[in-house]
């Protein structure tokens, strides 16, 4: 692992933040009303990972492009899932911007709102041949993508919804 800055990790970082940002101002109907209710443990999880997560992604030189070779795939996979994060985003602002909408899958991918960037990071962690990373994503995804689930199944959504 080499300390620097990482472009890539930026890059990643600024395709998760915009399309959160402009979220802000497009909330489904009554999505305040069932953030009060989240598991505090898995928001923990999740803002530890959130944090972990940025900062990690930004100070590895690893994440930056390197001559290609078999461990360009795995760059190129994550890559891939942030297209489709953001493919995901479009489709939501375009929506009726209701619960369901926000909780849905995207190519068979279930909450893919919350689903598809943790497995991005994971992957340009596995790239990047990064431990700490990967970690660090992981716990993300336990507190994450579990919330976003429990919400989903509390909502009485069916797992093709």
């Amino acid at each position: 692992m080499n300390l620097g800055f990482s472009y890539v990790g930026l890059m990643f970082l600024i395709m998760l933040i915009i399309p959160n940002l402009i979220w802000t101002k497009n909330k489904p109907k009554d999505y305040d009303r069932y953030v009060v209710s989240e598991n505090k443990l898995l928001l923990v999880l999740e803002r530890i990972g959130e944090v972990s997560v940025s900062c990690l992604s930004l100070i590895f030189l690893d994440f930056n492009l390197t001559p290609w070779s078999k461990w360009s795939w795995w760059l190129v996979l994550a890559f891939v899932l942030m297209i489709f994060y953001e493919m995901f985003w479009l489709r939501y602002f375009r929506s009726k911007k209701t619960l369901q909408d926000f909780y849905s899958s995207f190519f068979g991918i279930p909450v893919a709102g919350a689903t598809l960037p943790v497995l991005a990071f994971f992957l340009l962690a596995v790239y990047g041949k990064n431990h700490l990373l990967a970690c660090a994503v992981t716990i993300l995804g336990i507190g994450h993508v579990c919330i976003h689930l429990e919400n989903k199944r509390k909502l009485g959504f069916r797992e093709n919804d």
